[in-house]
């Protein structure tokens, strides 16, 4: 009964921490850099905003399945695909979230 419950406060923590390790540095060099092609890093971090959740849901999986690039990463320590497993539900909610943490921080 507590599975549901303990998988998603895991995730949660685990997509925290990653997108603060993650997402801070990269919200801080698209406020310091004069880069041209900061946009273009900044249009790849709001993709998930403007991308519908079907659409987004569907890349991920065949990028995370047995012929994507995630499958060929999962191969390397002995799994078939990330799809359906923790380390995919984690990227799929670091992806997600991204611009819910990069953004303000930017804007800051």
């Amino acid at each position: 009964m507590w599975s549901p419950i303990r998988l998603t406060l895991e995730l949660a923590t685990v997509t925290t921490v990653v997108l603060l390790i993650i997402g801070t540095p990269i919200a801080w060099w698209l406020a310091r850099s004069k880069a041209k092609w900061k946009e273009a890093v900044a249009a790849v971090v709001a993709l998930p905003l403007v991308l519908p959740p079907t659409v987004l849901g569907f890349y991920l999986l065949v990028a995370m399945g047995p012929d994507g690039p995630g499958g060929w990463i999962a191969g390397l320590w002995g799994e078939r695909s990330l799809a359906f497993t923790f380390q995919g539900l984690v990227i799929g909610s670091v992806f997600y979230s991204m611009p819910f943490v990069v953004q303000p921080i930017r804007n800051a």
